[in-house]
């Protein structure tokens, strides 16, 4: 009996305190909030914090500008891992409407979707790469903004490898360097 009335206490009990923790008031961030003096439900940061992640204090890096221009230039050298590791997110993520190629004629266009432009179009042969990367990350038109869906430094490998299609379509020999440039006449004959 002391045992069964122990269980029925006790069973009030946390069914009492859950009951509390379920139904209690949440702040909402930036919401207003009377339970603070400054009506914020937002607390400030506290001073001397340090972050542990997503500081991104290198513009050029994460916003692809400096001083709020479009950059020209990669943060990081261009490597052959890196155009490679960009085909394969550019196959991911703009292939789909961009086309294998660049050409704008993807998958979802050939089903009726508006086609993006070309990406062999001298205005995006000549735009700066920071260009690309505010594209990518915001959006631009129809195209969804990928900021949340590409890492930076994704954003950057599959600039890299846009920036290699359009070399590949608008390439002459002259371009190609000299022994190769006779291993290609070679096997033209």
């Amino acid at each position: 009996m002391k045992l069964l009335v122990t269980a029925l206490v006790l069973s009030v009990i946390s069914t009492g305190c859950r009951k509390g923790m379920v139904n209690q008031q949440y702040l909402k961030p930036l919401a207003e909030e009377e339970f603070f003096k400054d009506g914020s439900a937002s607390r400030p940061i506290p001073p001397h914090t340090v972050a542990r992640s997503h500081l991104n204090e290198d513009a050029h890096f994460f916003e692809g500008k400096i001083d709020g221009r479009l950059v020209t230039t990669f943060p990081a050298p261009v490597t052959r891992e890196m155009i490679a590791h960009g085909r394969e997110g550019f196959d991911i993520y703009c292939a789909v409407c961009h086309g294998r190629t660049g050409a704008g004629d993807g998958m979802i266009v050939q089903r009726g979707f508006p086609p993006p432009p070309s990406l062999h179009e001298e205005r995006l042969r000549q735009a700066p790469v920071g260009h690309f990367f505010d594209v990518i990350t915001n959006g631009y038109g129809i195209m969804y903004p990928y900021a949340s869906r590409v890492t930076a430094a994704d954003r950057w490998a599959i600039i890299a490898y846009i920036r290699a299609l359009q070399l590949s379509q608008h390439s002459t020999l002259d371009d190609v360097e000299p022994a190769e440039r006779e291993h290609l006449q070679t096997a033209e004959k």
